[in-house]
């Protein structure tokens, strides 16, 4: 049976100081103290009667520790009654008495334990673990969130997990379909949603799951790549000097499987022939061989601080990726409009291009030429990342000749996975190393 006492707890208090009192409590040989308001001198306090003496409030004391040793002895009775005492650890006997002697404290304790179990403390959570931009995108469906919660007269601070019902989703879906039409774009806020469920899941805080029945569907979009040929157009064609350099960056990220510019951005440095860097989206480890004529475009723009130098001329990779991208859509035949003012007037090649493009690009080259999808999917960072992807070597050797093979297709029309000796390097293409000089040609003009 565990036991209370009301004990003067003298240690570390200095002669002539008083000391606190403290409810002592003894389960199982063990002991744990909890501190109360009241403090005496030592020479206030009978011991073998658990009183304060020669205390000027020493009755208001006594009643009050009175008081506080039938509580905790009611919390023991009540434990001893229900079965539960043995269980319990000396830990969860002292939480319980604390809990029947603060009670506005407990009732808190207890509604702040409610209040991590309801949907909308458990998104802001999961949305604040990730990167500023990521954190962006998640309260940005929050924020539609809070208007289809008003507009419905519905509280999104108070719902809980089990609140979100298929039918729920559906209404929420078709609220997002008056204002984004486009059914991709409202299936980002459902899988932001969806991601939660699964956290949520994970930390044992609901196991509730609408998405088993309700099911987020992409609609195939127009294309975002380029073919082979159109690459080579636009790898070829005569720019400014303005676009030639931001269609420079686009054909080092198609070079290096389709980077993030955000990570092309802020690479530090070339090891053993390689960038190796933590992917800012997703933090996957990336490591990436990097060809020769990848690094012919490096060393043209190299930065103070970082590999290239785009944070050396933009304020930020968001600017950077800006630039990039208007660049990219002003490349095309241009005639001068009549009258004053020198105006152009640009018929663009791919009026949609985007830096995400190259990305795209390379994964549908890498494919018409007959690379496995695993390969593929292991080169874009879509595989497992478990232990055994990282030590597998041969799976690596595998990217790195999938690499160089759609860069001979696409630079020198050679289907081929050897290293290409360019005769042409003078005019910008760097000379690669090559048992097979003779394979291939020129570069593609």
């Amino acid at each position: 049976m565990a036991t209370t006492k009301i004990y003067l707890d003298t240690r570390a208090v200095k002669p002539g100081v008083p000391a606190r009192l403290k409810l002592s409590i003894n389960h199982k040989n063990s002991k744990t103290l909890i501190p109360l308001e009241a403090k005496v001198l030592p020479s206030q306090w009978d011991g073998n009667k658990g009183k304060v003496i020669k205390h000027p409030d020493y009755k208001n004391l006594n009643v009050y520790l009175s008081c506080v040793k039938a509580k905790a002895d009611a919390v023991l009775m009540q434990l001893a009654n229900e079965g539960h005492l043995d269980a319990c650890t000396i830990s969860e006997i002292k939480q319980d008495i604390i809990d029947s002697l603060n009670p506005k404290v407990a009732e808190q304790r207890v509604q702040e334990k409610v209040d991590k179990k309801k949907f909308s403390y458990q998104y802001k959570e999961f949305a604040n673990k990730h990167s500023e931009n990521t954190m962006k995108i998640y309260m940005h469906t929050y924020s539609r969130l809070m208007a289809f919660a008003k507009e419905n007269g519905i509280n999104l601070e108070t719902i809980m997990f089990e609140d979100i019902t298929r039918e729920w989703l559906s209404n929420f879906d078709s609220y997002l379909a008056k204002t984004s039409p486009s059914q991709n774009a409202r299936n980002v806020h459902l899988r932001n949603i969806r991601a939660v469920f699964n956290e949520a899941i994970s930390n044992e805080v609901t196991t509730a799951y609408p998405f088993r029945r309700f099911k987020i569907k992409p609609v195939a979009t127009r294309k975002r790549s380029l073919s082979v040929d159109e690459l080579r157009t636009l790898f070829n064609y005569p720019v400014q000097e303005y676009a030639r350099i931001h269609r420079d960056m686009f054909k080092l990220i198609f070079m290096l499987i389709g980077i993030n510019a955000v990570d092309l951005c802020h690479l530090k440095e070339i090891v053993n022939g390689r960038i190796e860097y933590s992917r800012a989206k997703t933090h996957r480890l990336y490591s990436i061989k990097v060809e020769p004529e990848a690094m012919e475009i490096i060393n043209r723009y190299k930065g103070q601080d970082w590999l290239i130098n785009a944070l050396d001329r933009y304020t930020s990779h968001q600017d950077f990726i800006k630039h990039i991208n208007k660049a990219l859509k002003k490349i095309g035949p241009m005639r001068r409009l009549a009258g004053r003012g020198g105006k152009w007037d640009i018929e663009p090649l791919f009026p949609e291009i985007s830096t995400y493009w190259a990305r795209h690009s390379w994964a549908t080259i890498a494919a018409s030429l007959d690379i496995p999808k695993d390969t593929i999917a292991h080169a874009l960072g879509h595989g497992n990342s478990t232990v055994t992807d990282i030590y597998i070597d041969f799976d690596q050797d595998k990217v790195d000749k999938a690499n160089r093979k759609v860069l001979n297709w696409v630079l020198y029309k050679k289907k081929s996975a050897s290293y290409c000796v360019s005769k042409g390097a003078s005019k910008g293409v760097s000379r690669g190393v090559s048992q097979t000089a003779s394979s291939c040609a020129s570069p593609i003009e």
